[in-house]
């Protein structure tokens, strides 16, 4: 079982890529939520590793869900991934399921502050991993995914705010908090739409939005969430980098070029690598941005 376990964390979840991810999840809204806020002085411990430790184990828990609900689809469109191939067993993830999430609940209930936000985190996963009980109509409809699935990525992003605000007194509701719950969804939202657009001559059987709504109206919603996420991102920054925010202004002026000639030539390039690389010139200056800060503070 470890063997075939083995195989599925390289192919479908990459264990220390996974785990570097979390992390910077998590210390990103920590840190930016605290220097919007006024709160120089930081207590690092126990509660923070159990906090990037459940994110790194949620995604987990997520990429094996969803093997599981489209397995019959995989076996059809992508045989040749670790489940559906058969090198992998439904046993042996069940297995992995029931380990992991049972150390998570047991870590975040007796050591963790914010238990209610991480039920609620947890009974909302589990939910999407039954369809909400409407597999048959939500199943069919990919915008209906969207809408029931793709939150749970902010609910994450709310989790980490919770144990943040319960820790340093900070208040629940207010601009950074607001900021910071969209500003982290936004990339999930923009990631999983722009990777089912596809040119028309690429188009399959798999339901994609640009074949629903033509890849030309799909890119333009993307672009939308694309200046929305920039502009969440460079409030929350003003005050940590100027230097970082016009950063963020010169990555969407070239990523809104690039949005106008896929739009014009869909056939030109791949508009799903085109954002993920807006998506990684954001994220790495927000972090090099709070690291350079945080160093500056500790010299000076």
């Amino acid at each position: 079982m470890f063997k075939r376990l083995a195989i599925y964390f390289r192919e479908m979840y990459p264990l220390l890529p996974r785990f570097g991810l979390a992390t910077i999840m998590f210390f990103e809204i920590y840190f930016v939520l605290l220097l919007n806020t006024g709160v120089k002085t930081f207590q690092i411990g126990f509660q923070e590793f159990i906090g990037v430790f459940t994110i790194f184990i949620f995604l987990m828990i997520l990429r094996i869900a969803d093997d599981f609900k489209d397995y019959e689809t995989d076996r059809r469109l992508f045989p040749e991934r670790a489940l559906p191939s058969g090198r992998v067993c439904k046993k042996d993830l069940a297995v992995a399921l029931s380990v992991i999430v049972s150390i998570s609940v047991l870590l975040n209930l007796f050591f963790m502050n914010n238990q209610g936000w991480f039920l609620f985190l947890y009974i909302y996963g589990t939910l999407m991993s039954f369809w909400f009980f409407k597999k048959d109509k939500i199943q069919n409809s990919l915008p209906l995914a969207l809408v029931t699935h793709n939150p749970v990525m902010m609910i994450l992003n709310i989790y980490t705010i919770t144990f943040v605000c319960y820790k340093y007194g900070l208040p629940l509701l207010s601009l950074p908090t607001i900021l910071l719950a969209f500003t982290m969804y936004f990339p999930s939202l923009i990631w999983e739409i722009s990777r089912k657009i596809r040119a028309p001559k690429d188009e399959t059987e798999y339901v994609t939005y640009s074949k629903l709504f033509g890849y030309q109206q799909a890119t333009r919603f993307v672009q939308v969430i694309t200046l929305l996420d920039i502009v969440t991102n460079i409030i929350l920054l003003w005050k940590i980098s100027l230097l970082g925010v016009l950063v963020l202004v010169a990555n969407v002026i070239w990523m809104t070029i690039r949005f106008q000639q896929y739009i014009q030539n869909p056939n030109h390039f791949n508009i799903k690598e085109q954002v993920e690389r807006y998506t990684y010139i954001t994220e790495i200056t927000m972090v090099i941005s709070l690291a350079l800060y945080l160093l500056i503070g500790m010299l000076t």
